[in-house]
């Protein structure tokens, strides 16, 4: 899938929006994909991108989290911690599925199937350059702001 063109899709995210990838076509996205609102590697996680948000903003980056959580779940869980980005809820599992993050994982001795925290970057032209799966969330925010960064600049040299 890297050097591959996304397809187009749309969700429904926070704010009572509609998030659709076409869109913001001209900035790279961060698409970051975790388990569940509300826990504690999901709250810091979201506190991560939170923290260094202005510094995604200044490189033209829009960032999204996705799980299959609610868009109430979403409103509370980004109006708790503070978040300055939207959430994408994927019910459906449509964009889960299209970017193979649903796994079986085993939760007290059961086996069950749940998202594999991953992170997604797609460039100004809607092509995927970067991904990461079975991430670990200390540190994986500004992982992604340093790709994100040398992206940029690999795109400014001509």
């Amino acid at each position: 899938m890297i050097d591959q063109t996304v397809d187009d899709f749309s969700l429904p995210a926070t704010g009572g929006q509609t998030f659709t990838l076409s869109s913001c076509r001209g900035s790279t996205v961060v698409l970051y994909f975790y388990p569940k609102d509300s826990t504690p590697g999901c709250t810091t996680e979201a506190q991560e991108f939170r923290d260094l948000h202005a510094e995604f903003v200044k490189t033209g980056a829009i960032v999204v989290g996705i799980s299959r959580d609610s868009i109430k779940s979403h409103d509370n869980f980004k109006a708790r911690q503070n978040l300055p980005f939207d959430l994408l809820s994927d019910s459906a599992e449509e964009l889960c599925t299209r970017f193979a993050v649903i796994k079986l994982k085993s939760m007290y001795g059961k086996q069950v199937r749940g998202i594999e925290r991953s992170t997604f970057v797609i460039d100004g032209k809607g092509v995927l350059r970067h991904e990461w799966r079975g991430v670990k969330v200390a540190g994986h925010a500004q992982t992604v702001l340093d790709c994100v960064i040398q992206l940029r600049a690999a795109s400014t040299v001509v």
